[in-house]
Order: C-alpha cells, then sequence, then structure tokens
C-alpha cells in the first residue's frame, strides 16, 4: 500500500524473498506478486502485474535477462530484436535469478522466457518505429553454406552455429542451447566448477556487413582462412558478453594478421 516504503524493504530484503520464489513451491505465486524488478524500458521498481499491463501486441511471453549488471544486461546483443519491438525485458542482476528462474515459473499464464536461451522468434510482434515492417537488412547471400562451413571450422568449441532473430545491430552473439541452463546460469556454474561445461550456440545475423563479407569470402577460401575468420566471431561473442576470449593471445594474432593484410603492410 505504501509503495515507497515497500520499496525500500525490497532493496533490503529483495534477494531473500526471491530466494523463497525457488525454494518454497507452494507460495510461490504469492512472491510473485510481491516481487519487484529493474527493466530495459522503465525507471524505477516494476511488478509482474505492470510488465503484464504493458504487454505489446501478439506477446505471450515475459522476457528477461540474468547477468552481474543492469548498464550490461543493457548491452547486450541479446536484447535487440526485443529493443526494435519496444519489448520490456526483466534485467536480473542477483545470484538467485539465475536459480528461481530456472524453475520455469509464470505469472498470470504468462511463461518467463529467457532471451539468452534457445532459439528466440519475435517476429510476430510489430516492430517499434512501423508496426507490420520488417528489418531492411538483407540476409548472407548463401546463409546455409556460410553456417555449414562456420561449424565446420569451429568445431566442439560450440554446440551449434545458426541465423539469428534476435540480433539487429551486432553482428554476433552466444546463448545456450534449448533444454539445459540459461547462459547466465551457465556461466555461473562453470566458474564455480559445478556445471557440465555445455558448449553455447554462436549466432550470426545475416544482414550483418561483417557477415556477408564473411560469407561472400567464404566461397573462394581456404579452411585456413574460414578457420580465422569463424574465431574471430566467437571471440568477438564472448568479448560482447563481457568475457575474455578463450585464447587472449590467439585473438590478438589473428586479429594483427587480418589488420595487416587489410592495410596492406
Amino acid at each position: 500500500k505504501d509503495a515507497k516504503a515497500y520499496e525500500e524493504l525490497w532493496e533490503t530484503f529483495g534477494a531473500v524473498m526471491k530466494e523463497g520464489i525457488y525454494e518454497d513451491y507452494e507460495r510461490r505465486d504469492q512472491l510473485m506478486k510481491l516481487a519487484r524488478f529493474r527493466s530495459s524500458t522503465a525507471d524505477g521498481w516494476r511488478s509482474l502485474a505492470d510488465y503484464v499491463a504493458g504487454m505489446k501486441t501478439n506477446q505471450t511471453e515475459i522476457y528477461y535477462l540474468v547477468g552481474d549488471s543492469a548498464e550490461r544486461l543493457k548491452a547486450s546483443p541479446q536484447l535487440e530484436a526485443a529493443r526494435a519491438r519496444g519489448l520490456e525485458v526483466l534485467l536480473l542482476t542477483d545470484p538467485i535469478d539465475h536459480f528461481w528462474t530456472s524453475s520455469q515459473p509464470g505469472f498470470e499464464g504468462k511463461p518467463l522466457r529467457s532471451l539468452s536461451k534457445g532459439d528466440v522468434d519475435l517476429s510476430l510482434i510489430p516492430l517499434a518505429e512501423t508496426e507490420g515492417a520488417t528489418p531492411a537488412e538483407t540476409p548472407a547471400t548463401d546463409t546455409d553454406a556460410l553456417v555449414a562451413r562456420l561449424k565446420v571450422a569451429l568445431g566442439d568449441t560450440v554446440s551449434d552455429v545458426r541465423a539469428s532473430k534476435r540480433l539487429v545491430t551486432s553482428a554476433v552473439c552466444l546463448v545456450a542451447p534449448g533444454g539445459g541452463p540459461d547462459r547466465g546460469l551457465e556461466k555461473l556454474l562453470a566458474r564455480q566448477e559445478r556445471g557440465p561445461g555445455t558448449r553455447p550456440v554462436l549466432e550470426i545475423n545475416t544482414g550483418h556487413a561483417l557477415v556477408k563479407g564473411i560469407s561472400a569470402r567464404s566461397a573462394g577460401a581456404d579452411e585456413t582462412e574460414i578457420k580465422e575468420l569463424a574465431g574471430l566471431l566467437l571471440d568477438q561473442a564472448y568479448i560482447l558478453e563481457g568475457e575474455a576470449p578463450a585464447d587472449p593471445a590467439l585473438f590478438a594474432e589473428r586479429m594483427n594478421r587480418l589488420l595487416v593484410k587489410a592495410l596492406g603492410a
């Protein structure tokens, strides 16, 4: 009833209350109503009721991202398709958020959906600028051939390579495969050496100039060059997540070789 006083309470005890969402199934619905969140489109704290009231045409899920800070999450490439459609995304930054969201809760019949896991397709939700419009970018001329070559070049460093439906301005991003933990929980468990070490999925933006350039180049490139380009795409995806490339020295060597070649030095 006193929103300001409750927000002060939430800021102090919110993380503990979210432990109840994870551990106390009988009271989960009550606790979900009491929970408050930061989001990508609004200042201050938001309830799930606030979120549902603002859902867009054809939106059926409550979208969220989990990470270390709200500012870093706002810059995530995984957010791009949602931002293009004016969709609100909950930005979760408490360690417990990795766990209660993994239990696949919902609110008022709307499931919560991580934007860092599985194949996300928001194409049925109109773009914010012009309803019904499609992105102006055209895909790479031979997407299937490019994806196939990238898969071979990257080998077992990724679980899959696929054309992305969530990227708009970035060339690449990493997501978790469907059926397991989302990308945030996977990284947390890996740091604690508690997870299975699931390999990420590399998604490529087939309308991005870099990806289209690599697609055009790949037709006449040998396997060594494709491996260089694929490795740089994967390293870029790690950097966009705020992570270091798997081999920073190799990343620097690859980058230097390509820059020297491009500069004609």
